[in-house]
């Protein structure tokens, strides 16, 4: 950016932003950002199990996804604008549920604005789907978002139907488990650090719908709303693979608030959810031979809140 001394250009609207990511990378990647254009986007993958829709990802005429979201965030100033960019030159690589919240139209402790609160989008390989949620979010007080496609046409068009049939419930947008953990437990959120709470629950021990009937040993630690799958046994038995032991799971917790994102901040809290279970600990764990130089051994940390005002 260059400005002269006869010269005033008006900054884009997302000229200022946090966003958790990497050393030396320009993107988020997991992806969760708070924005000085008042909006905050973040994401859930949801994959494409549909082999006839890789014939859209074309190296021509497309955007990367990356590059489509950081332009998204610097020019949208509502989660229509952010939407209308990013839907552009659709490369159906790297596909994901984006919620797109605008804490300009959010009225704490008033009523519905109608619109504009929460926006939805779902991408996947030839198709890009967009609505307004405002009003679903009202009526039902929360949004949970757990790499499932919520439209229906894209939950059709990306295969799932057939590995619902399949698998049952667990690809289900309303009846896996992550899905029925939130139906259950959401309402228990009060503030961010009950939200914190909610976002890193996992009790597969002793909570029936973390039960897989066709695993052995039922108990699963994927299922739950942060998945711990290095404690799942070697040795068990397993439907699919999503459900077997592997270095696989929430890695941190990521949470602001209206309150919060009007300084730029956030809680946070690295590393696997010790809350119901032991810590993760390379040298216990069973995937100790990863490259994990210059990590800590025991990852045991609590929130903090990431001032960046």
């Amino acid at each position: 950016f260059r400005e002269g001394p006869q010269e005033e250009y008006p900054l884009i609207a997302g000229n200022n932003l946090i966003f958790s990511s990497y050393p030396g990378t320009i993107f988020s990647g997991d992806d969760f950002y708070i924005l000085g254009s008042g909006l905050v986007t973040l994401e859930t993958t949801i994959g494409n199990k549909n082999p006839a829709l890789w014939k859209y990802v074309q190296p021509q005429g497309c955007v990367l996804e990356w590059i489509r979201n950081i332009v998204a965030n610097r020019l949208a100033l509502d989660g229509a604008t952010w939407a209308d960019v990013f839907r552009r030159f659709n490369s159906g690589t790297y596909n994901n549920q984006w919620m797109i919240v605008d804490y300009k139209a959010f009225i704490p402790n008033g009523p519905s604005p109608g619109s504009r609160v929460l926006t939805i989008l779902e991408q996947i390989p030839g198709m890009v789907v967009v609505a307004d949620k405002t009003a679903e979010l009202y009526k039902t007080t929360y949004w949970a978002s757990y790499n499932i496609p919520y439209f229906e046409s894209v939950f059709n068009a990306s295969g799932l139907q057939a590995l619902v049939a399949q698998y049952g419930d667990w690809f289900s947008y309303t009846r896996n488990p992550r899905a029925k953990i939130f139906q259950r437990d959401q309402s228990l959120v009060e503030d961010v650090d009950t939200m914190v709470r909610l976002m890193r629950y996992n009790d597969f021990l002793h909570d029936p719908l973390s039960l897989c009937e066709a695993c052995s040993p039922k108990p699963n630690a994927e299922n739950a709303i942060s998945a711990r799958s290095d404690l799942n046994p070697a040795n068990g038995s397993y439907p699919f693979q999503a459900l077997r032991q592997r270095a696989h799971g929430g890695i941190d917790v990521k949470v602001t608030s209206v309150a919060l994102a009007k300084y730029m901040s956030m809680l946070a809290a690295s590393g696997p959810t010790w809350d119901q279970l032991p810590p993760f600990q390379w040298s216990k764990s069973p995937f100790h031979n990863m490259l994990h130089m210059g990590q800590p051994d025991l990852w045991m940390f609590s929130p903090v809140k990431v001032p960046w005002d």
